[in-house]
């Protein structure tokens, strides 16, 4: 069923991958419902209870399921899943971790400001309470100071919030050149490279809570050698677009261009 309407330049999604998280899917639908918006999960090879689980909420006429039939990432369900959503007529898709750990009530602002500037990549920042874990909290702002080295700018503010508005043509466009990794380095990879290409972006909070009973899957070792791996090669395509990149910050506008909400 193609959701766009001939002409029409706004009909966004949410995108929701999944891996295993059948206890928490069910209630992250329900506090999806609020936006009235389809929703399309990618199930990302989950085992038989937690696919049980999809198949029961793609029953419903506003959710759309993709099946994936082995595990390869998160990387790799994000990028099929806006290359689906695409297909099924969507402009634009609002992505959202499965576990529930982004309050419903941070996300209607990205709908409306996707609305009002539809070109605009939207990435959440988190705000944490205190259920954030201290070495989560820490290891985040290594990236972050990573990521503000190869870019030579603070533009973006987080590159790890799993909450981010695609515009779809623009984003798939981009990975059909870089596919930006298949696990969890694409989260970071995905934006560093939207913004080397000059495109615009805007910062939103999100409230963040950690379920005391939620499920990880980062694999200390097999995700750290991938992070410093991108990282490297990040690093390395810095220097290679330096005089681009200090153009950049030196270019008129763009503040405007790259803004961050309080």
């Amino acid at each position: 069923m193609n959701h766009a309407r001939e002409g029409a330049a706004f009909s966004p999604c949410v995108l929701v991958p999944v891996y295993n998280h059948e206890h928490a899917i069910v209630a992250t639908c329900e506090g999806l419902a609020d936006l009235n918006l389809p929703i399309v999960l990618i199930d990302d090879g989950s085992h038989a209870d937690c696919a049980a689980v999809l198949d029961r909420l793609a029953q419903a006429s506003d959710v759309h399921l993709l099946r994936i039939a082995r595990n390869q990432g998160k990387g790799h369900a994000v990028r099929s899943g806006l290359s689906h959503a695409q297909s099924l007529g969507f402009t634009h898709a609002l992505q959202v971790d499965a576990d529930g750990q982004h309050d419903r009530l941070s996300l209607p602002p990205f709908i409306e400001a996707a609305r009002q500037q539809p070109e605009r990549l939207l990435i959440g920042y988190p705000r944490f309470d205190h259920s954030v874990p201290l070495h989560r909290f820490i290891s985040r702002y290594i990236t972050h100071v990573w990521v503000w080295c190869n870019t030579l700018s603070t533009a973006l503010r987080d590159t790890m919030c799993g909450v981010r508005l695609y515009p779809l043509n623009e984003v798939n466009a981009m990975l059909a050149r870089h596919d930006c990794g298949d696990r969890m380095e694409f989260d970071t990879e995905v934006l560093v490279r939207w913004f080397w290409a000059g495109k615009p972006v805007d910062n939103l909070p999100v409230r963040v809570t950690y379920p005391t009973d939620g499920v990880s899957h980062f694999r200390l070792f097999r995700d750290n050698v991938l992070m410093a791996r991108m990282h490297l090669r990040l690093t390395l395509g810095m220097l290679i677009r330096l005089p681009k990149l200090l153009l950049m910050r030196c270019r008129p506008g763009r503040d405007a261009q790259h803004k961050s909400s309080s």
